[in-house]
């Protein structure tokens, strides 16, 4: 035993080991060849597999990452659309808010403040009425609306603005079903000859101040308005025969030489003139401002003695005399033809189908 664990514990020297043979360069290539995997037509697609499996895991996350970014946009955008709805109805319907935000966001989405017939009353038609209104009030007349009276008079503003965007919807109808429109041109000839007399400004930049510093518009927003009011003009225009046929009577008559005064003591709705031959009572200059833009235009236009024929003056009809003219200073006289209201035209379709309001005013 104690030679035994003599032995064992003796180490061979590394010289007497047997040396391992040193591989050439061409050996080593061919072991590698031996084990590289043999790709053949049979293994081919499941070599292809392994690949592609192994790329997975690198591209799969990527997708997921991406898939889940457009989720979340579109998740996010959903939510901020109807937030942002929301707040439009609430601020509209129920706190009916007039806001220049707001009303920007009714001039790009149609919210509807009222149904008239079959018709739509667009949201920013009717703040569009209800700002021109807060805006000379509180500039002009210093109207403090968060005060009790402010505000009562406010909410009459507000019954006014809508009952007016809903007659203009009605008028559109009749227009619409007797083909009556309005014209640029009308719009811009209307506006020259309130120019012309200096009423709105003797340039476009003090007719631009005007329009602004008393009721908060623009240029266009101004044609906007006027072209509604000429197109309920027109709509009664065409609608009152009546009114018509007597001043085309009274022209008639005047043209087979009844006198003026006698024709005017017969026909005219003016009854302040009526009882005295139709004559104003007063000197007509070129800066008058008292009298209608189309009934000083043309009292100018006309000599001593001369009668101008039917003139349309919007609401009213009228026949013009010229009685003298001394230096600029006219003795006039006229007969005047008053149109029936457009309400005669809407309360039937009123009446037909009674407008719905979306807002809390009551409609009276």
């Amino acid at each position: 035993m104690k030679h035994h664990k003599i032995k064992s514990k003796l180490k061979i020297p590394k010289i007497l080991l047997p040396r391992r043979k040193k591989k050439t360069v061409d050996e080593r290539f061919n072991e590698a060849v031996q084990i590289l995997p043999k790709i053949t037509t049979d293994t081919v697609a499941a070599h292809r597999e392994q690949i592609l499996s192994r790329a997975r895991k690198y591209i799969y996350p990527l997708q997921h990452s991406k898939h889940r970014i457009v989720s979340i946009s579109v998740s996010l955008f959903v939510v901020a659309v109807i937030v942002f709805f929301a707040y439009c109805i609430l601020a509209l319907y129920r706190f009916q808010s007039d806001s220049t935000f707001l009303y920007e966001v009714t001039q790009v989405i149609p919210f509807p403040v009222a149904k008239a017939g079959p018709s739509y009353v667009s949201y920013d038609s009717y703040l569009f009425e209800l700002r021109h209104y807060i805006h000379y009030y509180q500039t002009q007349e210093q109207v403090n609306f968060n005060t009790k009276s402010g505000q009562s008079q406010l909410n009459n503003y507000k019954k006014q603005a809508l009952k007016e965007v809903i007659d203009n919807a009605y008028v559109k109808q009749l227009a619409s079903k007797y083909h009556i429109s309005v014209s640029n041109s009308e719009v811009n000839s209307e506006i020259n000859l309130v120019r012309t007399e200096n009423r709105l400004g003797n340039n476009q930049k003090e007719f631009s101040n005007v329009l602004n510093e008393f009721w908060g518009w623009s240029i266009n927003d101004f044609k906007i308005e006027l072209k509604q009011q000429l197109l309920a003009q027109n709509v009664v225009s065409r609608l009152d025969t009546n009114t018509n046929q007597r001043a085309e009577a009274a022209l008639n008559a005047i043209q087979h030489g009844t006198s003026f005064a006698a024709v005017a003591s017969e026909y005219s709705d003016d009854l302040s003139t009526k009882s005295n031959g139709g004559e104003f009572g007063f000197a007509i200059t070129s800066n008058n401002q008292t009298l209608p833009p189309q009934t000083l235009s043309t009292i100018l236009s006309l000599g001593v003695g001369q009668t101008s024929g039917i003139v349309n003056l919007g609401d009213a009809l009228e026949i013009d005399q010229v009685i003298s003219n001394n230096n600029g200073q006219i003795q006039a006289a006229h007969i005047l033809f008053n149109y029936a209201p457009i309400q005669n035209y809407i309360q039937p379709l009123e009446v037909k189908e009674k407008p719905h309001i979306f807002i809390s005013h009551k409609y009276s």
